[in-house]
């Protein structure tokens, strides 16, 4: 069967499972999609999404609970793990978040944007295939998350004026060699010390890069603008949540460790917070730095 007869039965059956064609200049893109609302357990949910995951071709590369009443599930799969081989800084896209969060009295499974998601990392393939595969696995109710940029708008996004975009990552730590340094960075983050822990590890095939994910905790009330569960408390206060915002993420490229700058990283998953007000970027405003610090503390020689 030809590349071109495979690309429009995927069309067709993304058009049926309600997905757009991202392809279209004026579609409006949201991070998140929420698969489904129930009144099963967390951990019902999570043992199911488990299974449909593995069953549709993903592997569950970590799983996190920030906080009570949520789970998240890190998955990958070969077409996320050959985009990121085929685009720069492609690791920070090599895995997707599905989360399974209690909400008042239902449980909602959501996930990230993978058509969304590869348009704000500046990713070679727009992952339609991948989006497919989830919506597959867990099901599809709608997009969330913000009011929609088109694919143009998430390329070039940054928050606001002078603030960083995706090309301008924060260099963490430098070491002698991707080897010295992939090693460097498991071994720290695996010690689980000063709140900060590994969720994950994802190697990029082919390319001398690999992302980690990272929980992070504050064990005083001095921390807590790094700590995972106070921002969310903060500015994850609509009806369906955006927990598929964590973990936060450093990426090892080459002999270098990145993280992306959280002004940014916050940003593309909640790009309509108010900047001032209640449930807003100023309620956090000492996190960027408080995590950029955390981070840097904890991959560095």
């Amino acid at each position: 069967m030809s590349k071109l007869t495979l690309n429009n039965i995927l069309l067709a059956a993304l058009l049926l499972l309600g997905v757009s064609n991202a392809m279209a200049d004026d579609e409006k893109l949201r991070p998140f999609v929420l698969a489904s609302k129930g009144t099963e357990t967390v951990a019902e949910k999570t043992g199911q999404a488990k299974a449909a995951l593995i069953a549709g071709g993903f592997t569950v590369a970590g799983e996190y609970s920030p906080y009570a009443d949520a789970n998240i599930l890190i998955v990958t799969n070969d077409d996320l793990k050959k985009n990121a081989a085929d685009s720069e800084h492609g690791g920070f896209g090599a895995i997707q978040r599905v989360a399974i969060t209690k909400a008042k009295d239902e449980v909602q499974v959501s996930y990230t944007n993978p058509i969304y998601i590869s348009n704000v990392y500046r990713m070679k393939s727009d992952l339609i295939g991948v989006s497919a595969g989830l919506a597959t696995a867990l099901g599809r109710i709608e997009e969330f998350g913000a009011k929609g940029m088109t694919a143009k708008q998430a390329r070039k996004y940054h928050y606001m004026m002078g603030m960083e975009y995706f090309d301008e990552p924060d260099v963490l730590a430098e070491y002698a060699s991707y080897e010295e340094a992939v090693q460097a960075v498991d071994a720290k983050l695996s010690a689980n010390q000063n709140g900060i822990s590994k969720v994950y590890r994802v190697d990029v095939p082919g390319k001398k890069e690999s992302v980690f994910g990272v929980a992070l905790k504050g064990a005083t009330e001095d921390d807590k603008y790094m700590d995972d569960r106070f921002i969310m408390s903060e500015i994850d206060f609509r009806d369906i949540n955006s927990t598929a915002h964590l973990p936060y993420e450093v990426l090892v490229s080459g002999n270098k460790v990145y993280a992306l700058y959280a002004r940014f990283r916050i940003a593309i998953s909640f790009p309509d917070l108010s900047m001032m007000g209640k449930n807003s970027f100023m309620n956090i405003m000492k996190s960027p730095d408080a995590i950029r610090d955390a981070l840097k503390q904890a991959v560095q020689k």
